[in-house]
């Protein structure tokens, strides 16, 4: 059984589950195809390596309009802003806290899927960054509901995130909630699975109220869905519908 494991220098996650053991080892999407190795090492420091081979995948594109230009291209006035909360964001997904994770996440809030993971996205038809987590679409002030428990590591009003929380579940295992219309809780508090963070809003970047989740796994963002099977209907339905061409 490993006692630690890593992948590219970051640490993993191990989880227990049914008595096996399971890495969690996240991604990122500009991961090349091709073999990758996870290093482990048991109790007794012996090393070993798992290899694991990473295949292609396309992700098609989103194109939205963004009313608030400044949330587009901000001022100049705007940049120390964007830049502290960059280094408080990048702190809170660096977080490690020694402790039995569980990836069995709840549905953190009842409504639409409206767009997913890995989307190459243009905002007023300017190319951006990918999208690093799940929307789900529903009306401002819906209850928003904690996916697992953890603790409050960073909270707070960002300026593209708008209010937004970070719970953290343990070994790198992170979640994020953002475009609140109000925050229930602070930084420094312990969560139970199904606790209500705050409301859904849209505030930040946004096209109308909804939840943007993501998921972070050894310091990368890594598809929500992956942990959400009950919305296998609900992205079905997205992909049928609403997936862009």
């Amino acid at each position: 059984m490993p006692e630690t494991a890593q992948y590219n220098n970051k640490k993993l996650a191990i989880i227990k589950k049914n008595k096996k053991n399971y890495l969690l080892v996240g991604l990122p999407l500009s991961t090349r195809p091709g073999k990758h190795i996870v290093n482990i090492q048991n109790k007794q420091g012996q090393a070993d390596k798992i290899t694991f081979t990473v295949r292609a995948k396309t992700y098609k594109s989103q194109h939205l309009t963004i009313k608030n230009k400044r949330k587009v291209n901000p001022y100049e006035k705007d940049m120390e802003r964007i830049l502290s909360e960059k280094k408080r964001k990048n702190k809170a997904r660096k977080n490690w806290r020694n402790a039995q994770v569980s990836a069995d996440f709840s549905t953190p809030v009842d409504g639409r899927i409206s767009s997913i993971f890995g989307l190459r996205r243009f905002f007023n038809e300017q190319a951006r960054r990918p999208h690093s987590g799940l929307d789900i679409a529903a009306p401002q002030g819906t209850p928003i509901k904690a996916v697992a428990a953890g603790t409050v590591i960073e909270s707070g009003d960002f300026f593209f995130s708008g209010n937004m929380v970070y719970l953290d579940h343990g070994q790198g295992l992170i979640t994020l909630y953002a475009h609140m219309h109000k925050i229930n809780v602070q930084t420094g508090d312990k969560i139970h699975k199904g606790q209500i963070l705050g409301l859904v809003g849209e505030t930040g970047r946004v096209t109308g109220p909804h939840l943007h989740l993501a998921v972070i796994a050894n310091q990368t963002l890594v598809d929500p869905l992956l942990f959400l099977p009950q919305l296998n209907d609900k992205a079905d339905e997205y992909f049928k519908n609403s997936a862009p061409k």
